[in-house]
């Protein structure tokens, strides 16, 4: 049973919970200028654990055929056979259970609004078969953590943490094109559609790089437009610093360091913002 449990997490990559759920906390701190309730912490992390995983089951089994002709693919658990088609589809209505009866516990809003976030989250799986802007699709769904975590705390939306939603976006953006230059020879192959395919290695980078510096600046907005203070702007600096070294190690003819790039240092900046935003508003 343990060793099933464990194919389903590989198979949605539970490890990269690390790049969402820390801006879903920031959003909700930000919405009660400190830690909302217990009970609310726990169905945020509950909505967001479902949300999630019925995106990436959905993704994994829209992708299948596609993810069997990739080498660097092929060993997901639908491709396989670790995980069936229909097993597939029974894991992502649970989530999706598990989402909507956390959205009904925070407030009727979230309810309301939890088929809309299903929408974009379920949509990013077919983007790659006829657009570039995939990577910004994808970037929307992680960019809706924080939003829906403030409208989970106060019950209502506020324009401000839009700021907050478009930093992750270019964020997320910014390292899936980097995770893309993986793929450009097979997206070419199979016609399928990124950034890298588009305009090659060494544009796509400066695309990436560009994305991470609107991300960077759309901090600073959210340090004026919340009142923040020096604590967020420490968090900030390390981060900026975490990003200016992830695109130092990585270039044109070198992407040897891609997956310390993408997974190690992005995850030092998703916790680390949602760190010092708490350590802001609580000191």
């Amino acid at each position: 049973m343990l060793g099933r449990v464990g194919v389903y997490l590989e198979m949605i990559k539970v490890a990269h919970t690390v790049f969402a759920l820390p801006f879903a906390l920031m959003g909700a701190f930000l919405a009660a200028r400190g830690i909302p309730s217990s009970r609310t912490i726990f169905y945020i992390i509950l909505a967001m654990v479902g949300g999630r995983s019925a995106a990436m089951g959905f993704n994994r089994l829209i992708d299948a055929d596609i993810d069997m002709k990739n080498p660097r693919t092929r060993e997901r658990a639908i491709p396989k056979g670790e995980v069936s088609k229909p097993m597939a589809a029974v894991f992502i209505f649970m989530s999706v259970l598990l989402l909507e009866l956390s959205a009904a516990k925070l407030n009727p809003l979230c309810l309301k609004l939890s088929p809309v976030l299903l929408l974009i989250l379920f949509s990013y799986s077919y983007t790659k078969r006829f657009t570039w802007a995939s990577h910004i699709v994808l970037g929307a769904c992680l960019g809706a953590a924080p939003l829906a975590a403030w409208i989970a705390v106060t019950g209502e939306f506020d324009s401000r943490i839009l700021v907050i939603s478009f930093a992750v976006l270019f964020w997320v953006g910014g390292f899936d094109i980097l995770y893309s230059l993986q793929d450009i020879e097979f997206d070419r192959k199979e016609g399928l559609h990124s950034i890298p395919r588009l305009l090659g290695v060494g544009k796509s980078l400066w695309v990436a790089r560009g994305f991470h510096f609107m991300m960077a600046a759309l901090l600073l907005v959210g340090y004026y437009i919340f009142g923040l203070g020096w604590w967020f702007l420490t968090g900030w600096g390390i981060c900026s610093a975490v990003l200016v070294y992830e695109h130092g190690i990585l270039r044109k003819d070198d992407l040897s360091r891609l997956n310390v790039a993408f997974f190690n240092l992005n995850g030092i900046v998703s916790i680390a913002l949602c760190l010092f935003t708490y350590l802001d508003l609580a000191l």
